[in-house]
């Protein structure tokens, strides 16, 4: 019997429909994330944004959103960049929501959205399974005399 080892990554092993890992308020549940986004917020925002595969300095769209309303009168009151990358990381993990309450999060508290972006890309990239495999397909080794040579 030879045994082959395989690692999978857990994005696809939760069910369709599933709810966030953590709660928008759940910053207790990984200090470290909490602290990183209270401390520097734009910086935990492009480490979120590059986890999930996007350039890193997509989230500075959001910092520059109150300078365009400014100088330009447009309103821009949902931050671009952590509303789609809410809405991507929603899309792709198949977690419960819908548009409209990715709006209000990402407007009510940007801090708490990005944490518990954080905490999700965390959980989903950083738990792998593993999965132990062995053959039970027997294999039958022949020797011929005349020489040394092992036939499978």
């Amino acid at each position: 019997i030879i045994p082959h080892t395989f690692y999978l990554k857990q994005e696809g092993l939760l069910m369709a429909g599933e709810d966030w890992n953590s709660g928008l308020f759940s910053c207790c549940d990984d200090i470290k994330s909490c602290c990183y986004g209270f401390w520097c917020c734009p910086c935990l925002a492009c480490t979120v944004s590059g986890l999930f595969g996007q350039n890193h300095c997509l989230p500075l769209c959001d910092i520059c959103s109150p300078a365009v309303t400014s100088a330009f009168g447009i309103p821009l009151c949902v931050p671009p960049a952590g509303l789609a990358l809410r809405v991507g990381i929603r899309q792709k993990y198949e977690i419960k929501g819908s548009l409209c309450k990715d709006i209000a999060t990402s407007c009510v508290c940007v801090w708490c959205s990005w944490c518990q972006l954080h905490r999700e890309l965390k959980y989903r990239n950083h738990t792998p399974a593993v999965l132990t495999i062995q053959s039970s397909a027997p294999i039958y080794l022949e020797f011929s005399p005349r020489t040394t040579a092992i036939t499978y």
